[in-house]
């Protein structure tokens, strides 16, 4: 019994690292993250009990409801795009051509930029006086160039395709994927006599679906936790007539620009459900869409 107990000492002591580390930064914020969202607490006095009113005070924001609405749009469209245009580029990157490695590093090169520096870069490329996107556009003949980032009706647009300049990451990890599909699945399919699309239809796009799974779930939670870069190409502002104003950044607002972490702690809590949701329902999807191949 006491060499047990001295095992179990020893294991505790060499795993210590892990389960400290879990315990102060993750398990006791998240509880008393979950404990503050039903407390009004403005930081500067101690929590206040207030049950669930922040909760319910969520039902009647319209700022709320504008920015899941925002989010979803974001999520929505961010997500099949940049999933398309990341294989696409993937099967690109795979063909056997001059300078492969020179084209690689030129689409995984961007991700490595920080997503501030990014939303500046990208602040000074779309502006419509002096940006060079508008320049081009005026040389080509257009006289009056899209406000892009004034523009309710350009904002979320411009954001989305800003978004695919991180589109590296997961081009690499589509890339290894496509390198371990076995070559002798091609050979195959070009023995009964299938076409390019037919292949890869039928070969590449299954063997390639846990791999789409894992960036696709990847990608859901990204978009719907999107703030660095419409923080800062809109400077902090919510965008014109709020278009560009997502829920991590109300979430950001109530807590360190409103001081209620207790209110914004129920934004998190309600934001954590929403992933948990969309992740489970992604993998519901899967399981008719997703081919594992055998060990």
């Amino acid at each position: 019994m006491a060499r047990r107990s001295n095992n179990l000492l020893a294991g505790l002591l060499w795993t210590a690292p892990w389960w400290l580390g879990f315990l102060l930064l993750l398990a006791l914020p998240l509880a008393f993250s979950l404990y503050i969202s039903f407390c009004d607490y403005p930081m500067l006095q101690p929590p206040l009990w207030v049950g669930g009113a922040n909760y319910a005070e969520l039902v009647h924001d319209g700022v709320f409801h504008k920015t899941i609405s925002n989010t979803a749009v974001f999520a929505a469209v961010s997500v099949p795009l940049t999933t398309v245009v990341a294989i696409g580029l993937a099967l690109l990157l795979n063909l056997s051509v001059k300078g492969q490695a020179f084209f690689r590093a030129c689409i995984f090169v961007p991700t490595i930029v920080p997503m501030v520096a990014a939303g500046a870069i990208w602040m000074w490329m779309l502006n419509p006086d002096f940006g060079p996107i508008a320049n081009l556009m005026r040389a080509m003949g257009v006289d009056r160039p899209p406000l892009w980032l004034d523009s309710p009706d350009w904002a979320m647009g411009a954001l989305v395709l800003v978004s695919l300049w991180f589109v590296g990451s997961p081009v690499v990890i589509y890339l290894a994927g496509l390198q371990e599909i076995p070559e002798e699945l091609y050979e195959a399919a070009r023995m009964d006599g299938a076409s390019a699309p037919r292949r890869f239809w039928h070969v590449t796009l299954p063997s390639l679906s846990p791999v789409v799974l894992f960036n696709v779930i990847i990608s859901v939670i990204g978009a719907w936790q999107v703030f660095a870069l419409p923080y800062m190409m809109w400077r902090t502002r919510p965008g014109p007539d709020r278009a560009t104003y997502f829920y991590s950044m109300y979430l950001f607002d109530n807590a360190f620009n409103y001081l209620k972490m207790g209110y914004a702690s129920a934004l998190a809590w309600i934001q954590l459900l929403i992933i948990l949701v969309l992740t489970g329902l992604v993998f519901l999807v899967s399981r008719r869409m997703v081919h594992y191949r055998a060990a």
